[in-house]
C-alpha cells in the first residue's frame, strides 16, 4: 500500500510517500509497525491527537480496517482561515 505523509510529519519522517508491505489489520496497527521501524517514526507518531489519517482519501479513525486498502495518508489537523 502506498502510505503518504505530510507538512511536519513528512519533514520529521523525511519522505513525502513510501510504498509499505504490511500485515497490519487496522491503523494502529500500521502506526505501531512504523514506530517500531526508527526513530523518526516514533517521534512522527508520538501524539497521535495531533495527527489525522485518511484511507483511500475518505477521513477515518486510528481503528479503521485496512482490508483491501491502496492508501493511506497522515497529516496534521487542517485548520480554516
Amino acid at each position: 500500500m502506498d502510505v503518504l505523509y505530510f507538512a511536519w510529519v513528512r519533514e520529521r519522517i523525511g519522505l513525502p510517500r513510501e510504498q509499505i508491505e504490511t500485515a497490519a489489520a487496522t491503523v494502529m496497527d500500521l502506526v505501531e509497525e512504523l514506530r517500531a521501524r526508527e526513530e523518526r517514526y516514533a517521534l512522527a507518531f508520538s501524539d497521535l491527537s495531533s495527527l489525522r489519517v485518511a484511507v483511500d482519501q475518505e477521513l477515518v479513525d486510528f481503528d479503521a480496517a485496512l482490508a483491501g486498502v491502496r492508501e493511506v495518508a497522515f497529516f496534521p489537523p487542517m485548520t480554516g482561515g
